[in-house]
């Protein structure tokens, strides 16, 4: 299955994403949000081209999804969860064990959120109804990422979450082109754990298409 069964959240009106709440953007422009510093307040949860692919990202996924329902029953939460599990509906790749999800709820349920779940940082939001391309996303992405910065590691690793999320294979050329720089700059400036990050994230990628054929 290539897409997600939403039905269950929409109908019980599960949040399962959210702007930042507390962070102040550096620039508000008409599509989006642009933090310089970065915020890591934005949530959003089952981009159409992810699959849950291991259980620290399922576990981080409930924790999330309690933390933005703070008021969502135990049984309510199962349900939840029960439809997230089943790999029909389009949300995980692998299969989990009743006795598993069973302990991981009630280890959820009963948390109390001092601080948010971890998040990654993001510097460029851009709002559900903005109508922008990926293409011309990236394009924005790269340009206020990679402004005044000649594309050193911190913005080549910023491109690539953000190629990587929208469901695209992350090449040299699509970063270069995304910072405005030549290839041979990303080369240089690309040292051995960006290319192993490079690698990893493409290979989830790769796993994340074959399982929604």
């Amino acid at each position: 299955m290539s897409h997600k069964n939403m039905t269950f959240l929409e109908k019980h009106r599960i949040i399962y994403a959210r702007y930042p709440v507390n962070d102040q953007p550096t620039t508000v422009y008409d599509w989006g949000w642009f933090y310089e510093q970065g915020t890591h307040e934005f949530y959003s949860l089952f981009h159409p081209k992810s699959l849950i692919t291991s259980y620290k990202s399922l576990k981080w996924h409930m924790y999330v999804l309690k933390y933005l329902n703070p008021d969502i029953s135990k049984s309510m939460f199962k349900r939840l969860m029960t439809h997230l599990i089943d790999k029909k509906n389009g949300f995980i790749k692998f299969q989990v064990r009743e006795k598993t999800i069973d302990y991981l709820i009630d280890e959820v349920i009963e948390h109390e959120f001092k601080i948010a779940p971890k998040n990654r940082i993001k510097k460029v939001i851009f709002k559900d109804t903005c109508n922008l391309t990926v293409s011309e996303k990236l394009s924005i992405t790269g340009s206020l990422i990679g402004r005044n910065k000649n594309a050193d590691t911190t913005a080549i690793y910023d491109i690539m979450l953000y190629i990587h999320d929208t469901g695209q294979k992350i090449t040299i050329n699509k970063l270069a082109s995304s910072l405005n720089v030549s290839t041979r700059t990303i080369h240089r400036n690309m040292g051995e754990e960006l290319k192993k990050e490079k690698l990893r994230l493409n290979e989830e990628l790769q796993r994340t298409k074959l399982r929604s054929v």
